[in-house]
């Protein structure tokens, strides 16, 4: 049956997924591929019931991936029945205070990263710095430095030929060196390969509250060094995420109400997008149901949604027994415990062809009401399995010991994960986050840009009669309807962006999915540029209050602006100066036609943005060729040195020479108005409601945005945290 997969998302697969000759060939199709999974997956219920009942599997499976309606992560696609085998998204290492557990958690994080995993650490167990260290008579460098080592090792990793891992890095707010951990990304030049998360407590929260200090507690003795006040400490978190968007937060003791074996210990880390809390050395396995399916005219098709769950519970649990584990620690953990995260996709799908807008009441309703069928559904077929196969080994150290309940196979079930890439290939918007956009620019291969309108904004027009093509091209521009009077109110409402949407409502959509979602949720609250401080600070409290297990913002804009900051004080430079070329950098290469001839612009981008363009005219020399290189040095030096692309683009637009000529319905006034016409297509920043790129893909040299938790390409489908 050929699976009803997109030309973008069949690009993709042929790109990452699919199996490859010796030569770089794809010998595979989507429906091989799924084909693929769903036996391997299903070789687990061999030691179950014997080869009927994984037959009887391999067919269920195949109708679950191949109808779209549930993916598992990436890695599963990826590596089920092939020589790697690791199936596994997500990770947590332990970090001790010694030289030798953190030059063993380097070493491990590698050969998780290898195998397509991302990991996560607490370093709140390290000594803070200048604290005495015996063996030497020195004194400890602190959790900083060596969070740095793990960067470093993470891109030596990237550079051996290896997509490179995603990491998590998390410090209680209690510990010394937590100033200098706040502040650590608002120099971007820094731990690049790391997301960062604060690690808040209920002592902190009530310290906060009243208005005291807390005390900062040294790990290595639990004597407190030092006292700050709660306030202060808070105010710097809320600076630093407003002007960077890191770091974010993470409510610890709210995590560990839900840990389900306190008897293993306390949960202290997640996975890098925050979804996944996970005690030392444990995995788990994530997957996700396409909700965008599970709609009719009727309304939410409950019926089909149950039977996908409980496919999906059946197909996870089965990955923890076929997974080949990189560690043997990680095998030992994951099975101990079998946690999943089935979570979901296309909620924002959902609602629009539910005619419910994503910021309203009935959307934090429907959010409740799908995910409370969700987690009720999982948990029934999981104490199923549980009492086939039997309970996971940790059942008598768990929640679940000395209540009625008697069987339970998975000692969690669900989690909102982010879904970039596998919504991508599923034809829906991602995880619980509304729609990035209602168009895309997608380049292709063949250095075509191609324009696509959310279909089911194109289905609304033609339906309610007010399609044109000029209004099209209208929301091509701008990304966005909102702007759009031809388009009728109702339906502005219905189609609201990521960046259409009040911080708020964000907080309530997260919070309505974690009240029946064991694990926590991946998504990002977005704010427009000119947000303050203080509405930041609003909605880290009102995520407290109501109950999320950690939140993730993101200001438009505030990536491009790079800001040193010394224990919260703004440190102004003396002069501006650009920052060193990179030695490696990405980008792409445009041609344009130009009345002089063909010109060639090439616009490269490091982990900060775009930091360099050059050109080249096919058969020019002298003046002119000495006059586009000096062009185009200048505008990557204002690039490295801060200046915001638009402003560069804005002085260089409209340049005329004696010798315009019309490209593709466009006219191209001259060489440096071509450059600023490619330079203006790769920020993707036309229209004021377009979401602000916050770098550039390393795949395919389309902007990144902010979303659920973490950096991704809506062109691609390429995920930092991935």
């Amino acid at each position: 049956m050929p699976i009803p997969v997109s030309t973008t998302a069949r690009m993709i697969l042929e790109k990452r997924y699919l199996v490859k000759d010796g030569a770089g060939r794809v010998v595979e199709t989507p429906e091989q591929m799924m084909r693929r999974v769903a036996h391997h997956v299903a070789q687990a219920d061999l030691h179950f019931g014997g080869k009927p009942r994984a037959s009887q599997a391999e067919k269920t499976f195949l109708r679950l991936l191949s109808n779209l309606w549930f993916l598992p992560n990436s890695p599963t696609l990826m590596n089920a029945g092939r020589h790697l085998g690791q199936l596994a998204a997500c990770f947590v290492l332990p970090v001790n205070d010694s030289i030798e557990s953190i030059f063993d958690a380097v070493k491990h994080t590698a050969m998780i990263h290898k195998s397509g995993g991302g990991t996560g650490f607490s370093f709140s167990r390290i000594r803070p710095a200048d604290d005495t260290v015996s063996t030497t008579t020195g004194v400890s460098s602190g959790p900083l430095s060596f969070i740095t080592v793990f960067d470093v090792a993470t891109d030596a990793i990237k550079q051996g030929g290896t997509r490179r891992g995603a990491n998590m890095g998390i410090l209680r707010v209690d510990h010394p060196d937590i100033e200098s951990f706040i502040t650590a990304k608002t120099n971007l030049n820094r731990l690049t390969n790391f997301n960062l998360s604060v690690g808040l407590t209920q002592t902190f929260l009530d310290a906060l509250e009243a208005g005291t200090e807390i005390d900062l507690l040294n790990p290595r003795t639990g004597q407190a060094v030092r006292q700050v006040s709660a306030r202060k400490l808070f105010d710097l978190i809320v600076q630093s995420a407003w002007r960077s968007g890191e770091p974010g937060i993470v409510f610890l003791d709210r995590v560990n109400q839900d840990n389900p074996t306190p008897g293993l210990g306390p949960i202290e880390a997640t996975n890098p997008c925050g979804e996944q809390p996970l005690l030392p050395w444990e995995s788990c396995t994530l997957g996700a149901i396409n909700l965008a399916r599970m709609v009719s005219a009727k309304g939410v098709l409950y019926s089909r949604l149950r039977s996908t769950v409980q496919a999906a519970v059946h197909f996870l649990d089965n990955v923890i027994e076929v997974n080949q584990y990189p560690l043997p620690e990680i095998e030992a953990a994951s099975k101990r415990t079998r946690k999943i995260g089935l979570g979901v996709m296309g909620f924002a799908d959902m609602l629009i062809q539910l005619g419910i807008a994503y910021d309203s009441p009935e959307a934090v309703a429907q959010a409740e009401a799908v995910m409370a069928f969700i987690q009720h559904e999982a948990r029934e077929a999981s104490a199923a399995l549980g009492k086939q196969r039997g309970n996971f080994p940790a059942f008598a150290q768990s929640i679940f010991a000395g209540t009625a309940t008697a069987h339970m196979r998975n000692a969690t079930v669900t989690t909102i994960a982010p879904t970039g890439t596998i919504s991508i290939l599923a034809g829906a918007s991602s995880g619980i986050e509304p729609l990035f956009a209602i168009a895309h620019e997608r380049h292709m291969l063949d250095q075509q840009t191609v324009s696509e309108i959310h279909p089911l904004f194109l289905k609304t027009a033609k339906k309610e009669g007010f399609f044109s093509e000029e209004l099209m091209a209208q929301v091509v521009h701008n990304g966005s309807v909102q702007a759009l009077e031809a388009v009728p109110a109702k339906i502005r409402a219905l189609f609201r962006t990521a960046h259409d949407i009040a911080p708020p409502w964000h907080v309530h959509i997260q919070a309505a999915f974690q009240k029946h979602t064991d694990n926590a949720v991946s998504k990002t609250v977005n704010f427009p540029a000119e947000a303050t401080p203080e509405q930041v600070a609003q909605v880290f409290l009102e995520a407290a209050r109501m109950g999320c297990k950690g939140v993730t913002i993101y200001r438009y804009g505030s990536r491009h602006h790079q800001v040193l900051n010394v224990a919260g004080a703004r440190e102004e430079p003396e002069g501006i100066a650009p920052r060193p070329r990179p030695q490696r950098t990405y980008g792409l290469t445009e041609r344009v036609g130009t009345g002089c001839g063909r010109l060639y612009v090439t616009i490269n981008s490091d982990e900060l943005g775009m930091c360099e363009v050059f050109a080249q005219m096919g058969k020019t020399g002298g003046c002119a060729s000495s006059q586009i290189e000096a062009a185009g040095r200048l505008i990557s030096l204002a690039l490295r040195s801060g200046v915001q692309p638009e402003a560069i683009i804005k002085q260089l637009i409209g340049i005329r020479c004696p010798s315009p000529i019309w490209q593709n319905g466009k006219m191209v006034l001259s060489c440096p108005d071509a450059m600023a016409q490619v330079l203006q297509r790769v920020t993707l920043t036309e229209g004021d409601a377009s979401p602000q790129p916050a770098g550039v893909c390393p795949d395919c040299g389309a902007a990144l945005t902010h979303g659920e938790g973490c950096l991704n390409c809506y062109t691609c489908g390429f995920s930092k945290c991935a």
